[in-house]
């Protein structure tokens, strides 16, 4: 006879409307604060006569210049604050659609930046495009704080440049995250330059005052939440590798103890930032779901083998220390407004929904999961006693996803009432995409629709 595994008794988190209330204040409030900052700076530029300038000698290209010079700095102040990892910002947008804000705001402001280097040099050069590169040069050695806003603009040329898509394919994540905290080093040399040169930035007290507090303020930002918080959590609970248990050909979790875990604000869902102090390559970050819900005295990570760092997950050993960053994601229940839940997930994406299907509160019939998966399901034990337990219903889908009811289009055919249910989906993007839109034509209401999917 098969004896069935109990799942450990957690917390459950219910339904909070009020959460998700304030979540929707926090967007509405970062908005009209990036807004209102770019039509403050655009009214300051038309205040000073930038609207005025003549044509003639290059005047109106350098008011041009100085126009998305100042809008440029507006937005890659704003691509700071979205990299600090602020928690209001990562509870309000959660991390797939602050990274698709992210990287609007960085290439609008990137191609801004440039703008104003070309304009700015031409306007100088008093409209003569052959001498401007000659001009460019001179402002460089010349003028205070250029040679440094120089090697910033090429820190964030390399930024920009590996953030194409195509760039991205071809670089491993842990290089690619490295590479992109470069970032804040082509913003920070760009800070002498435009405050001590930039009559619109300290041209009267006020802008001064606006300048300064912005710049401090994403200064903060970075200090405190990526540098300061990990660093305390880290040291206040440390963290230690506890077992390493295979789950499936190429799949492994991984258990970790530490100190007061009960004062970690982690939730079901989320995911980590982890780095394992097991050697070379250690300083490489890995962002990795937590697969079972905290429950105050360990946690537990679920990693597929796909190369890289993630090989090496499998060979750590009992005693490795362990540093984390966050935890992060808005795929939790505090993004949950109704009683009952579908949980859509792919392969080894089902890592978070297991932790949610264990930790949200439900009673039977009101949370469905489905998981697709190619050959095994992953926590195949586990969530038949969380069925027998809770009243999980489980619906199965083997095979590719060409295969026979595994379209998504097929969805509201295991999930009938979808439409008046919270949907959690998690997966390789595209298909995760694919979930999404069969979720909205069947009526699915888009705050209701919760996703998160393997991108950086």
């Amino acid at each position: 006879m098969t004896t069935v595994p109990t799942v450990a008794r957690v917390p459950v988190a219910r339904p909070r409307p009020s959460r998700a209330a304030a979540d929707q204040g926090a967007r509405l409030a970062a908005g009209a604060t990036l807004w209102l900052s770019l039509l403050l700076v655009t009214y300051w530029w038309v205040a000073d006569g930038g609207l005025g300038a003549p044509l003639a000698g290059g005047a109106l290209v350098l008011s041009v210049g100085r126009l998305t010079g100042l809008v440029a700095s507006v937005l890659l102040l704003a691509q700071v604050v979205l990299m600090a990892r602020v928690p209001v910002l990562e509870r309000a947008f959660g991390q797939d659609r602050l990274a698709r804000v992210h990287r609007v705001v960085g290439f609008v402001g990137f191609d801004l930046m440039v703008t104003h280097v070309l304009t700015t040099s031409v306007g100088y050069a008093g409209g003569d495009l052959l001498a401007s590169p000659g001009r460019l040069w001179r402002l460089v050695l010349d003028d205070p704080g250029m040679l440094l806003a120089a090697a910033g603009t090429l820190a964030l040329v390399m930024v920009v440049v590996t953030s194409v898509r195509a760039a991205r394919r071809r670089l491993r994540y842990e290089s690619w995250h490295l590479l992109h905290l470069y970032a804040y080093l082509g913003v920070g040399l760009a800070l002498p330059h435009q405050l001590w040169t930039g009559q619109q930035f300290v041209g009267s007290a006020a802008r001064t005052l606006f300048w300064w507090t912005a710049w401090a303020l994403a200064a903060v930002a970075v200090l405190v939440w990526r540098v300061g918080v990990p660093a305390y959590r880290t040291l206040r609970h440390d963290l230690r590798v506890t077992a390493v248990v295979p789950e499936a050909p190429g799949v492994v979790s991984v258990h970790v103890a530490g100190r007061d875990l009960h004062r970690m604000p982690v939730e079901a869902g989320q995911f980590l930032t982890w780095r394992f102090l097991a050697g070379p390559g250690w300083s490489r970050a890995h962002p990795y779901s937590l697969s079972a819900a905290p429950d105050g005295r360990r946690l537990r990570l679920t990693v597929k083998d796909l190369g890289d760092g993630s090989r090496e997950v499998a060979r750590l050993r009992p005693g490795t220390r362990v540093l984390v960053e966050g935890p992060h994601g808005r795929l939790s229940a505090r993004v949950r407004t109704r009683r009952h839940v579908a949980l859509v997930g792919a392969g080894v994406g089902i890592t978070p929904l297991r932790a949610l299907a264990e930790g949200l509160d439900y009673g039977p019939g009101e949370a469905v999961l489905v998981h697709r998966y190619a050959e095994r399901p992953l926590f195949a034990e586990e969530l038949a006693a969380l069925s027998l337990e809770r009243g999980l219903r489980v619906v199965d889908l083997p095979g590719s996803r060409t295969a026979p009811g595994n379209d998504p289009r097929h969805l509201l055919h295991h999930v009938p009432d979808l439409a008046h249910r919270d949907v959690y989906v998690c997966g390789p993007e595209e298909w995760a995409t694919e979930i999404g839109r069969a979720a909205l034509a069947a009526g699915l209401p888009p705050e209701h629709l919760h996703v998160e999917t393997f991108r950086w």
